[in-house]
């Protein structure tokens, strides 16, 4: 068994800024781990441009934001084709390599394993089962990648970002997009979202639609959907299934760590510290999904509490303070504050509400409140709540809830 001070597990956005913030504090004995052939993550695959700005003053596309996530990364060892299978207690990590399995130790080990979306499976989608089903992923390889042209039109179901996306990889191949379907009756991602589909790519965007079946033989030949009662099929050579992400978190299913069940993702302190505190987790991995730059962020923050560790300047906790959601708010990450709290905190208190909810957000312990604000929220969107940095000694749990003001309509009607 080797030992090495810091093992990355994942060499996308979030573990190539943590290798290179690590590399810059001074701590050389890095290794990063990586299952596919090449470093780079998920934006390797996306041909389209959008990325880069915030980390590096330059709009890329994904392959060349990948190659500039390497570079930044150069003094440190980036092992490819590496797959982890298990961790252990106290920083031991086994994967398998090209030339078989072995066994790693870490001082400290950072999980920067990513996100992938839910496929069709997972959405409950009957109907046939013709060639012509994908996840965005999946698309971005074949056209990118392969340099394929899966089918000459499609239907993306999903309206995050990332299902916008869609559309500029199959204008690059040449594929005429039918419509995007969305079952919420507003369209996730943020921003005019809407408008840019419909003028600037000349594709209606169906919301409050659910889709009901694939039909097809050997290829796909349509989509069946639900609006408002009404079922219709819409004609099209595929369908991609974007977003409704999940964190790549099986091979911590029967770890040692303690898991989110709301996230997916291990449970972590405001450093990114998990509950065996040789380990580390940063990026999407947390809880889907925050865009590229946010996971940039997040390894760069969660890898200097991580030198702190190592020079012994983030103690153990003396106690956890454990964060409850409540009412609408579906999850929240971090799920606990270390207290005393010695360092400021990496990660901000990100949450997501299961419901549109237009009303009142709060933090409080039992009948305090620390913190409120009015919001309008939405599910999927990203919602911060100020992290505190210090809390009373007498507090030993923090609750987050949103409650509807009086009189309030959500975009669905109801109150």
């Amino acid at each position: 068994m080797t030992e090495h001070q810091v093992l990355i597990a994942g060499a996308g956005p979030a573990g190539l800024a943590a290798a290179a913030q690590l590399a810059a504090a001074g701590i050389g004995d890095v290794i990063v781990l990586e299952r596919e052939q090449h470093a780079g993550g998920v934006p390797r695959h996306c041909g389209h441009r959008g990325f880069g700005w915030h980390e590096f003053r330059r709009v890329l596309t994904g392959p060349a934001y990948a190659r500039r996530l390497v570079e930044s990364a150069h003094q440190i060892e980036i092992r490819t084709g590496v797959t982890v299978l298990r961790v252990e207690p106290d920083g031991v990590v086994h994967v398998t390599t090209p030339s078989g399995p072995a066994a790693i130790k870490g001082q400290r080990v950072l999980l920067a394993l990513g996100t992938r979306e839910s496929p069709r499976a997972a959405r409950l989608v009957s109907g046939t089962r013709p060639w012509g089903v994908m996840t965005t992923g999946a698309l971005q390889q074949m056209v990118y990648l392969a340099k394929l042209r899966p089918f000459d039109s499609a239907v993306v179901v999903g309206s995050e970002l990332i299902a916008f996306s869609n559309l500029l990889t199959m204008r690059h191949a040449g594929i005429r997009p039918v419509a995007l379907v969305e079952e919420q009756p507003f369209v996730i991602a943020p921003g005019p979202a809407r408008a840019i589909a419909r003028f600037a790519f000349g594709v209606p965007v169906l919301t409050g639609t659910r889709v009901v079946a694939v039909h097809g033989g050997k290829r796909v030949s349509g989509v069946e959907v639900e609006q408002a009662g009404k079922r219709t099929i819409l004609e099209c050579g595929g369908i991609v299934f974007s977003g409704r992400f999940v964190p790549e978190a099986a091979i911590l299913q029967t770890s040692h760590l303690v898991l989110d069940a709301a996230t997916g993702g291990p449970v972590v302190d405001q450093y990114g510290r998990c509950s065996d505190p040789a380990y580390f987790a940063a990026g999407n991995l947390l809880r889907p999904v925050e865009p590229s730059w946010n996971a940039w962020d997040e390894g760069r923050a969660v890898a200097r509490c991580i030198a702190a560790s190592l020079k012994h300047e983030l103690p153990d906790a003396e106690h956890r303070i454990p964060i409850h959601a409540q009412d609408a708010v579906r999850y929240v990450c971090p799920q606990r504050i270390a207290q005393p709290a010695v360092l400021p905190p990496a990660l901000p208190l990100n949450l997501r509400v299961s419901r549109e909810v237009r009303g009142r957000l709060c933090l409080r312990s039992g009948d305090r409140e620390l913190w409120s604000a009015q919001r309008h929220m939405l599910p999927e969107r990203r919602i911060l709540v100020p992290m505190p940095a210090h809390l009373p000694t007498d507090i030993d749990s923090l609750t987050v809830e949103a409650s509807v003001s009086p009189g309030a309509r959500c975009l669905n009607g109801h109150r």
